[in-house]
């Protein structure tokens, strides 16, 4: 039995879909999803998706690229993930090499992945050159167990809409993305700064639930956001809560989250999941306050490649 590395097709999108659900069964993911993130890819990103097949049975897959709206230039990724019935056959190691591989041809300097905080995960890592930096938590919260913390009054002046509001102008939700990722902990900071590539890769991605996301609004102004994305069954993923900094302190995020969970459950999605840097010590407090628990950690880990 021999394990061989090629590039993705679009065949292959189911089974990228399973092997990806059994190696982190807390992630939301589609093959709709899949397919739309290769296609939409900005050229800059030099995004290029690997699978890893024994007997024509796909068994692992890869993610590369550049890290394009870092400030810093050459920052690669590669995020190999293994089916875990199918380990230990080399998978693994043909699909970080080829990611590598890539990355320096893409003019890479340093290639970041995502590692479980498992000993044999650490272990793979660190045989090949990789060290580790900041971990980050898989928190999920169960929605049929009547846990949610109801909903909260709204204050004077505040609103809570959807991002369905803002589908005639959906600028001010750019605005707000780009300004709180920008002030989330990182190894690899992100400007937003293409509007365009931003509609392509969040507003218009498949399983961008523009119903469930929330959006809060004082006078008028975004203030706060839950984005949401679903895998349209049972599964709900929080993609990205964040209160501008004019507004912090206020409990909007919270406010956001909770009407955004409320609706879920409304509309039949079961289990919740979310994802925190370790650092990120208010959000983590949020999430504790709504009943998430950490379900896994990864570890972020890093090698220069020259």
């Amino acid at each position: 039995m021999t394990v061989r590395v090629r590039d993705f097709l679009p065949a292959d999108a189911e089974a990228w879909v399973r092997v990806r659900r059994a190696a982190l069964p807390f992630m939301v993911t589609t093959p709709e999803q899949v397919l739309r993130d290769l296609a939409d890819a900005h050229p800059d990103r030099r995004y290029r998706l690997l699978v890893a097949e024994e007997d024509g049975e796909v068994i692992g897959t890869a993610q590369a690229g550049i890290s394009h709206e870092s400030p810093k230039p050459g920052q690669g990724f590669c995020n190999p993930y293994v089916h875990p019935d199918r380990r230990g056959r080399g998978a693994g190691s043909l699909l970080l090499r080829t990611g590598e591989e890539h990355l320096a041809g893409a003019g890479a300097s340093a290639v970041y992945t995502w590692v479980l905080d498992e000993p044999a995960d650490r272990a793979f890592a660190a045989k090949r050159g990789y060290a580790a930096r900041r971990p980050a938590h898989f928190l999920r919260l169960g929605l049929t167990d009547g846990s949610l913390p109801p909903l909260q009054d709204v204050p004077s002046g505040v609103e809570l809409l959807t991002a369905a509001d803002f589908e005639d102008d959906p600028r001010p939700l750019f605005e707000a993305d780009a300004e709180t990722t920008a002030d989330e902990p990182s190894d690899v900071p992100v400007e937003f700064s293409d509007y365009e590539d931003w509609l392509a890769t969040t507003w218009r991605r498949p399983g961008f639930d523009h119903a469930l996301t929330t959006v809060v609004t004082v006078d008028g102004q975004v203030a706060a956001f839950s984005a949401a994305q679903t895998d349209g069954l049972t599964r709900y993923w929080s993609a990205m809560t964040g209160t501008r900094r004019a507004f912090r302190g206020r409990g909007l995020a919270k406010l956001a989250k909770n009407t955004s969970l409320h609706r879920a459950r409304a509309a039949g999605y079961t289990d919740a999941y979310t994802g925190n840097d370790a650092d990120n010590g208010p959000m983590l407090a949020v999430n504790r306050w709504f009943g998430y628990e950490i379900c896994a950690t990864e570890v972020r880990h890093v090698r220069e490649i020259g």
